[in-house]
């Protein structure tokens, strides 16, 4: 069945996670007649709830930074942002479970005063540096925020060896680098591309004094990803297509696209790929990129999680990072889960290549001591549910040499556009870095549709 209703302009979008959900409704809110096609049952991509029993779960925790302007625009375009809180300060706990005599906890926090005031103080009272070490963060931090974080050479050489140049010592990167690093590039410093690195670390700490206050979802993502975007597309009038496959996309005589899926041929004027590298690799015509063989070079990295649900409450916080331990940051979603009795945690493993495929068993054993050493109060309460999530090509690699694989969202195909996260963004794989590829696909579809109806008749020939 082929599908071209008018002459009013077609897009179809292929992949309804974060940037291919924005892109619909940037294409739409333009006018142009939108069709969203996803593969799965369910939109928001990687960042999405299921159903466990009672308890909603989210596949992993995600947060955002008041910097992400473009989730911001996300949360605001899909009315979900009231649901989504930010602190009114950053202010993150860190337990250290190293000393003797128990755990010691720290916080990294923000005053109100101007960048880099905003830190120092904080700074200065950070009781896992040693007063050196914290001297040392903040000459490095100067340095930082004197670079151009879209500068190439930066991207070929990876952070760990930028910090070692700039005096920081393996218990600085530990407690402060990679606390924040692991979270945010889904890498440790030695495998993440200096050139990210310093995009995080000077926008969301050097550009702004709130810029690094965290937002979190206080009910589950499938509410914001999923059911107020579905309802957000119904009302700008795209169609969405869920457990739908896209099995090719080629040229149209006609100049536009032919976009095929289970059964139906769509028409289209404009096409945007917003789906994984590989997937994206299978659906690109040929001739389309110059040399599309490199987003097959655009590695993966997984995330983990480990969910436990205990008898009583055992955490007054909500959320914390760690250090001297495997856990790394531990979230309370109790109440965004619909647990109305005991607390229900989520553990959040980033760069997680040792861990992703151990047998839930093992890492039960490996897990339940480590927060019975990091939160005393676990000891002796009940464990009524552990089980595990894995996402095993959660981000790109943000390793050195990624920037120069990443693509634009212009193909050399006239029509043809790329989104996702691990598109030429300048972030590492975030909801942020997937909502702005999502603008630049829609932006440029909407730039040469705007071309072809003003030049028709050359756009024919």
């Amino acid at each position: 069945m082929t599908t071209a209703e008018g002459t009013s302009r077609h897009a179809v979008v292929v992949g309804a996670g974060l940037a291919g959900i924005t892109a619909a409704l940037q294409l739409a809110d333009a006018g142009v007649r939108v069709t969203l096609v996803e593969g799965r049952p369910r939109l928001g991509g990687l960042a999405f709830s299921f159903q466990r029993g009672d308890l909603t779960v989210d596949n992993g925790q995600h947060v955002y930074l008041r910097c992400c302007t473009a989730y911001r625009w996300f949360l605001d375009r899909v009315d979900g942002a009231a649901l989504a809180p930010l602190q009114d300060r950053l202010d993150v706990p860190v337990l250290d479970v190293a000393p003797a005599g128990g755990p010691r906890l720290g916080r990294i926090r923000r005053n109100g005063l101007p960048v880099p005031l905003h830190l120092a103080a904080g700074l200065a009272t950070y009781p896992h540096l040693s007063l050196a070490e914290r001297a040392s963060v903040g000459r490095a931090a100067l340095a930082l925020k004197r670079l151009d974080p879209a500068d190439p050479a930066l991207d070929g050489i990876d952070f760990a060896t930028w910090l070692g140049r700039h005096g920081q010592s393996e218990r600085t990167i530990e407690a402060l680098w990679d606390l924040v690093g692991v979270a945010t590039l889904n890498a440790t410093a030695p495998h993440a591309s200096m050139g990210l690195a310093a995009m995080v670390f000077k926008t969301g700490l050097l550009s702004e004094p709130g810029a690094a206050d965290i937002g979190w979802a206080r009910v589950p993502l499938g509410e914001l990803h999923d059911t107020l975007a579905r309802k957000a597309l119904d009302s700008a009038g795209v169609r969405t297509e869920t457990r739908t496959r896209v099995s090719s996309v080629s040229r149209a005589e006609s100049g536009g696209w032919h976009v095929d899926m289970d059964g139906e041929r769509l028409d289209a004027d404009a096409v945007v790929l917003a789906v994984p590298q590989r997937e994206a690799h299978s659906l690109l015509p040929g001739g389309a990129l110059e040399d599309p063989d490199r987003l097959l070079d655009i590695g993966t990295a997984p995330i983990l999680n480990l969910h436990v649900v205990y008898g009583r409450k055992v955490l007054r916080r909500p959320f914390f990072a760690a250090l001297g331990s495997p856990v790394q940051w531990v979230f309370d979603r109790t109440e965004a889960s619909g647990l109305k009795d005991g607390q229900y945690l989520a553990v959040s493993q980033s760069a997680a290549q040792d861990e992703i495929d151990t047998p839930v068993s093992e890492l039960r054993a490996r897990y339940l001591p480590e927060l019975e050493r990091l939160l005393p109060a676990t000891r002796g309460a009940e464990v009524r549910d552990f089980f595990v999530t894995r996402e095993r090509t959660a981000t790109f690699a943000p390793a050195p040499g990624v920037g120069r694989l990443r693509p634009t969202a212009h193909t050399r195909a006239p029509g043809l556009f790329l989104a996702g996260a691990w598109t030429a963004t300048g972030w590492p794989a975030t909801m942020e870095g997937a909502v702005r590829s999502g603008f630049s696909a829609a932006g440029a579809a909407l730039s040469e549709l705007g071309r072809r109806h003003e030049h028709p008749l050359r756009e024919a020939a």
